[in-house]
């Protein structure tokens, strides 16, 4: 195979990878177009046929900007960019003729594996970009290297010699460079049909739910953890609706009249620590309940009535935190207070049936405050004695969902459960909302960590209660008590592999889990935990008591001078190190080759001396440079050399040199 096609198909096999890592980031256009035009050029390169003219690349060119605008009605922005970069990728290697557009295709493919952290920053990307990059710059060295046929093994040693010399810079800039939050963070709701949490719950509309087996944060608790069925972490609480969609209150009474939190705890707390996945939203899950704010770096949080703790700007990034909680705690007024009407308001024409059932309840059961306990405890038995059942596909429901959840349907997940539950107690006219978060994990025994995935998102609800104030019911424990608890966990459907050593040995598919996931935790901690706050620690651990990026700026700037220095003695000590010998004959050629003798290059001393007759005749200096230079050779071959080194680098010094141009 020539050298120019098998450059070419190993280019194109680290681009096919560079760009199958996006598959699920990119249109499925976008993947059939890219890997058909790189099949194309494949073939072009394995046949040794042209490349194809301008006008299949220009219409290339157009059919992706015509498909782009169609898909994502915009040129501009993270998704649309990141299709286009991919196409213009390929759509290179249509042109690749010579070393400049070889370049060209090098910078495009390294544009493009910064890409991927738009989307993931995990320590599998990671790897798979590692993997690429040392690829890149394996063919990069190899375009270097023009004469010959070298083998792709040699440009691949270099290439990760460069690599691991340029891993403490690196390193040194990871740890010193000045945090900034990312620029790509784009807030995305695009929560419905998976597992996970959103701003608002539209109940009904999602016929299938999809688990999302994804981690949304790790728990290390420091001493024993509550029960598993006690890990209620709380996110937004739900109070509007208005027949289909439950919303966040915004409630019409005046400031002074809104429910206060009014939060009380007893008992001794639990103390843990969160690391969170951004979210690219402004909230912070801790477990029921927290008095005080977490420790948050780079920014405060605050609590709201509803006990829903909320930072000043979204999480983008990944955070940790400290926190403590209290099982035990109430909240909320004791006694009736008029701003209970958000909480009780129902829209008009929806779920007759259910209003019906509330009435019938009062009749059986008896109506007022005294008897709201006791309501909420008959429509909790209606769920455990009723047929309900807990699934993932409920089938969309129509208009009066609660009707359907109650009387005719009978299943559903928490979010049928929980609206249903809240309409009836508000029919009940008992004080009711959503409260939404994530309940649960799995403690992974490899490091300690409970983990809570995005499957593990949940709904329950909270009654008022005279005397009480606000309390926890979660319907759905009613209905399937093992999802709630640890016996009947929900799980997403595993891959072929995993789905075939689960099948061979269950404990070792465990193993193999909790230990990836405990690796990936540690890159967690370690390298996308790594914020501004860390380094202005790591700065105060080095000695400074008031730390500041004009501190960092110093240190780094220091380190950079350092390193500077390091590598001018390293080069200076590395010349040193050249055999003398030769460094002191290849004077001898270029002061020749000055003098006008021609090929002086590679010529030993004894052909130097007979090239220097030949050209100066026999005069004294054609002499004395001939005895100088047999006595080189004479040094470097014989048993005993007659002279040392030092006096023939003297004489060399002493011998009567001609001006240049005279001879």
């Amino acid at each position: 195979m020539p050298r120019d096609t098998r450059d070419t198909l190993f280019l194109l096999v680290v681009i096919a990878w560079v760009v199958a890592m996006q598959i699920g980031h990119i249109p499925w256009w976008c993947t059939a177009l890219t890997a058909s035009v790189l099949v194309w050029r494949t073939v072009l390169a394995l046949k040794g046929l042209p490349l194809p003219g301008w006008a299949w690349r220009m219409g290339l060119l157009v059919l992706t900007l015509g498909a782009t605008w169609a898909t994502h009605r915009t040129l501009l922005g993270r998704d649309a960019g990141v299709t286009l970069i991919v196409v213009l990728l390929a759509l290179k290697t249509l042109e690749l003729r010579a070393r400049r557009d070889a370049f060209v295709v090098f910078f495009l493919a390294f544009f493009t594996l910064l890409t991927h952290f738009f989307y993931s920053q995990s320590l599998l990307t990671a790897a798979g970009i590692l993997i690429a990059l040392l690829g890149l710059l394996t063919a990069l060295v190899n375009a270097h290297m023009p004469v010959g046929r070298p083998p792709l093994a040699q440009a691949a040693r270099i290439a990760g010699g460069m690599a691991l010399l340029g891993a403490p810079i690196m390193l040194v800039l990871f740890m010193l460079f000045p945090r900034m939050a990312p620029l790509w963070g784009i807030p995305n709701d695009g929560m419905a049909g998976r597992s996970g949490l959103s701003g608002q719950m539209r109940v009904g509309q999602i016929a299938e739910l999809v688990l999302d087996d994804s981690i949304a944060l790790r728990v290390r608790f420091d001493g024993q953890p509550p029960p598993q069925r006690d890990l209620y972490f709380r996110g937004p609480v739900l109070t509007d609706f208005d027949g289909a969609e439950w919303r966040p209150l915004r409630s019409g009474f005046p400031a002074h009249m809104e429910l206060q939190a009014n939060l009380q705890v007893s008992g001794e707390p639990v103390r843990y620590e969160v690391t969170m996945e951004p979210h690219q939203r402004p909230w912070l899950f801790l477990l029921e309940a927290a008095a005080s704010a977490p420790l948050l770096p780079g920014t405060q949080a605050f609590m709201t009535p509803e006990l829903q703790w909320l930072t000043r700007r979204p999480m983008n990034e990944l955070v940790r935190y400290r926190a403590e909680s209290h099982p035990v705690f109430r909240h909320g007024p004791l006694t009736t207070a008029v701003a209970l009407q958000d909480q009780i308001e129902l829209p008009a024409g929806y779920n007759p049936r259910t209003l019906m059932l509330a009435q019938q309840l009062r009749r059986e059961v008896g109506a007022g405050p005294a008897f709201s306990e006791a309501l909420v405890n008959a429509a909790l038995e209606r769920l455990r004695t009723g047929g309900y059942t807990y699934t993932l596909e409920p089938g969309v429901y129509g208009q009066h969902t609660a009707d359907e959840f109650w009387f005719d349907r009978r299943e559903g997940f928490c979010e049928h459960i929980a609206s249903s539950f809240v309409i009836l107690m508000r029919a009940l006219d008992i004080p009711a909302r959503i409260v939404t978060g994530y309940q649960g994990g799995e403690l992974n025994a490899v490091d300690g960590f409970w983990t809570v995935r995005q499957r593990d998102a949940h709904a329950w609800t909270e009654v008022w209660l005279q005397g009480q104030g606000w309390v926890r019911v979660d319907p759905t424990s009613a209905v399937a008590p093992g999802r709630t608890g640890s016996l009947d966990r929900l799980r997403a459907p595993e891959g072929v592999l995993a789905g075939a050593i689960r099948t061979l040995n269950p404990d070792l598919s465990a193993q193999l889990r909790a230990v990836w996931e405990a690796v990936n935790n540690r890159w967690n901690q370690w390298v996308l935990n790594y914020t501004q706050g860390k380094q202005l620690d790591l700065l105060k651990n080095l000695g400074f008591k008031s730390p500041s990026w004009t501190d960092l700026a110093y240190i780094l700037i220091a380190v950079v001078v350092l390193v500077s220095l390091a590598g001018a003695a390293w080069t200076l000590w590395e010349r040193q190190q050249h055999d003398p010998w030769l460094r002191l004959l290849q004077r001898a050629r270029q002061r020749l080759h000055k003098l006008g003798l021609s090929n002086t290059e590679n010529l030993p001393p004894r052909a130097l001396a007979q090239e220097a007759q030949q050209r100066f005749g026999d005069t004294p200096f054609s002499q004395s440079v001939t005895q100088w230079l047999l006595k080189l050779e004479s040094h470097r071959y014989s048993r005993e050399s007659p002279v040392s080194l030092a006096t023939l680098q003297r004489e060399f010094q002493q011998l009567a040199w001609p001006k240049e141009g005279n001879q």
